[in-house]
C-alpha cells in the first residue's frame, strides 16, 4: 500500500467522528510496521486521547500481543504508559497523521514531545495545524514526510478552522432516497444517535417557528443520555406554547430570537428544520449532513429550494447513507 493508501484510512475513521471532537479537530492515525497495519484510530472527544497516543496504544496491544489494563481515552494515563515501553519499541513504526502533531499542552499531553521520545523511525502528515500555539510539532520530529492527501486533510479540518473566528453552522437533514422529508422519523436508529452525539457537543441547537408550532418537538439526547443542548428559536414572532416539551426540560436555555447576531461569535451551531429555516440560513451554512434512508415516500413535504452542495464524504449509518456536504450557494 502506498502513504497515501494509509492517510485514507485515516481520513475515513477521522470522518466518523467529524463535529464530535468540538472543539477540537477531528483527527486520525494509522500505525504501520513493514507494511502491515497495526492499528487504525481517531480522536473521538476533546479532554481525551488524541489520534496518535490511541493509535499507539492499540499498535503496543497488536505487537504485545496483550491488552492495557486501562481506559486508553484517559489521555495523561495512556501518554504516561506509552513513556514506560522499551526505548524504540515503535523505532521501526510508521505512523500516518491527518494532522500535525500538537506541540502544546493543554487538557492532554504534547503528541509531538511523545513522538520525538518513542523515536519512530517515520512521522508521515497530511496537514499543517495553522493555529497559533498548536503549530510548531514538526520541529520536534526527525523523519517527517508531510502534505500527503493534504486537501482532503484540510476539508476534514475545515469546521476546526472556521469555529475559531465565528460560528460553524451544520444544517442537518434527513430526507427518503426521492427526497422527502415528512411522515415521522426517517433515519435508522443509528443515525438518530449520531444526532444526538452532535446535540450533545454543540453549543446551540437552532431551530424555526414553524417547527416549534407545527411539530412541537423536544429536541433532546435522549438517544445518549446526555444533557439537553441549548435552543433557539428563529422567529418574527413568539407565539409558542410553553406547555411542550421543548421548554420543560431543566437545565436548558430556550430562547426566541429575531436576528442572527450570535453567529458572529466562535461557536458551532447545529441546525434542524424546514424549507423555511433553510431558505433564512441559506447564505450562511458551511456544511450540510444529509441522512438519506434507503425509503420512497409519497409525502409531499420535502425542500423546494436551490443550492449547489459539494460531497466531500460519505459512509453507512446502519441502513442509512450519511452525505457531508459542502454549501456552494446557488
Amino acid at each position: 500500500m502506498s502513504d497515501e493508501s494509509y492517510m485514507q484510512l485515516a481520513l475515513n475513521i477521522a470522518w466518523q467522528f467529524q463535529g464530535l471532537t468540538y472543539p477540537n479537530p477531528a483527527v486520525g492515525a494509522v500505525v504501520t510496521l513493514d507494511g502491515k497495519i497495526l492499528s487504525v484510530e481517531a480522536h473521538q472527544k476533546a479532554g481525551s486521547s488524541h489520534a496518535e497516543v490511541l493509535a499507539l496504544i492499540s499498535a503496543y496491544e497488536a505487537l504485545a500481543k496483550t491488552t492495557v489494563d486501562f481506559d486508553p481515552s484517559n489521555a495523561q494515563e495512556a501518554y504516561n504508559f506509552l513513556l514506560t515501553l522499551p526505548k524504540n519499541f515503535f523505532y521501526q513504526c510508521h505512523i500516518y497523521v491527518t494532522l500535525e502533531p500538537c506541540s502544546h499542552v493543554g487538557k492532554t499531553p504534547s503528541c509531538a514531545s511523545l513522538l520525538e521520545v518513542l523515536n519512530l523511525s517515520k512521522v508521515i502528515i497530511g496537514t499543517r495545524d495553522i493555529i497559533e500555539g498548536h503549530s510548531g510539532g514538526i520541529m520536534k520530529l526527525k523523519y517527517v514526510v508531510e502534505g500527503v492527501l493534504e486537501e482532503k486533510c484540510k476539508t476534514l479540518l475545515e469546521p476546526f478552522i472556521i469555529w475559531q473566528k465565528r460560528a460553524f453552522i451544520l444544517f442537518k437533514i434527513a430526507q427518503t432516497t426521492n427526497g422527502r422529508i415528512g411522515g415521522g422519523y426517517l433515519s435508522s436508529n443509528a443515525s438518530l444517535h449520531h444526532v444526538h452525539k452532535l446535540r450533545e457537543v454543540c453549543d446551540f441547537l437552532c431551530i424555526g417557528g414553524n417547527t416549534v408550532r407545527i411539530d412541537k418537538p423536544t429536541l433532546d439526547c435522549r438517544f445518549t443520555g446526555a444533557p439537553a443542548p441549548d435552543v433557539k428559536i428563529y422567529a418574527k414572532e413568539d407565539n409558542f406554547d410553553r406547555n411542550i416539551p421543548l421548554f420543560t426540560i431543566k437545565n436548558r436555555e430556550v430562547e426566541v430570537i429575531h436576528n442572527l447576531d450570535f453567529l458572529e461569535k466562535p461557536s458551532f451551531v447545529l441546525v434542524e428544520g424546514g424549507e423555511g429555516m433553510l431558505e433564512a440560513l441559506k447564505e450562511k451554512i458551511d456544511w450540510m449532513l444529509i441522512y438519506q434512508t434507503p425509503k420512497l415516500s409519497t409525502n409531499t413535504l420535502t425542500y423546494n429550494t436551490t443550492m449547489n452542495l459539494e460531497f466531500l464524504h460519505t459512509n453507512k449509518m446502519d441502513v442509512d447513507l450519511m452525505i457531508w456536504s459542502k454549501n456552494l450557494g446557488h
